[in-house]
């Protein structure tokens, strides 16, 4: 493409996508929970991936493996997640289910 003064422009660049987000996150101390909608012919369904993150000279980086002392902490925000996605499955009327409640024997 031409401009007045004969010079040429080139197309401009294809956008990239926006960066998927995960849609909802978890975080106790440096250890974080993110939890990822998928979509599918059933409806929606979440995956969650657990991180640390950890410092290495002046930048932050995150790791998949944790020490014995985080295990407590990645229970509970693996527990946290857990319990954000039974939430999201509930129906929004404030009743849990359409069905009545069954009685569980002790």
């Amino acid at each position: 493409m031409s401009t007045k003064n004969g010079s040429t422009k080139a197309p401009p660049a294809p956008e990239e996508p926006p960066k998927q987000r995960p849609v909802h996150e978890i975080r106790l101390g440096r250890i974080r929970a993110a939890v990822w909608a998928n979509q599918g012919d059933n409806g929606t369904w979440y995956n969650v991936t657990l991180s640390r993150n950890y410092k290495d000279g002046d930048e932050w980086r995150s790791s998949a493996s944790f020490g014995r002392d985080e295990l407590l902490t990645l229970a509970k925000v693996a527990d946290l997640a857990n319990s954000w996605i039974h939430e999201q499955s509930q129906p929004s009327n404030g009743h849990e289910s359409e069905e009545p409640a069954q009685e569980i024997p002790y």
